[in-house]
């Protein structure tokens, strides 16, 4: 059984003609119950800066446009993931079997990507032969 996670959140879009990664978050996670619930709350937490609930408060004139309907909706689909117990069971499983788990969302601009992994994992990693680069 693996006993830490490492979780990390990026966004990623396009800035120059260059991809470009922007870190949301990175928690290290005692449990697998406490890596599940972060990446839980870190989904929510894009999804409604996204797509503000009603009642949420004002919102500033122009912050949100419309979108073309074949745009993926992103906060819809951050809310269901979070919602699947199915999809939740099956993240637990693989985390716990010590495989990196990616969650990943993208609308015409941005994705949105979730990672998580057994810091147990990683360790063991490092101690595999180190591929050695001649330099020339």
């Amino acid at each position: 059984m693996h006993d830490e996670f490492l979780c990390h959140v990026t966004a990623y879009g396009v800035c120059g003609g260059r991809r470009v990664g922007v870190p949301l978050g990175t928690y290290r996670a005692p449990t697998l119950a406490l890596a599940l619930w972060w990446l839980r709350d870190r989904a929510s937490w894009i999804a409604q800066r996204l797509d503000p609930q009603p009642g949420a408060g004002r919102v500033p004139p122009g912050a949100l446009v419309p979108v073309a309907g074949t745009v993926p909706d992103v906060p819809a689909v951050l809310r269901a993931w979070c919602g699947d117990v199915t999809r939740q069971e099956q993240v637990a499983d693989e985390l716990a079997a010590g495989r990196l788990v990616r969650v990943a969302v993208n609308d015409d601009t941005t994705e949105y990507e979730l990672l998580a992994e057994s810091v147990d994992a990683l360790r063991m990693q490092r101690t595999l032969p180190a591929l050695i680069v001649p330099v020339a």
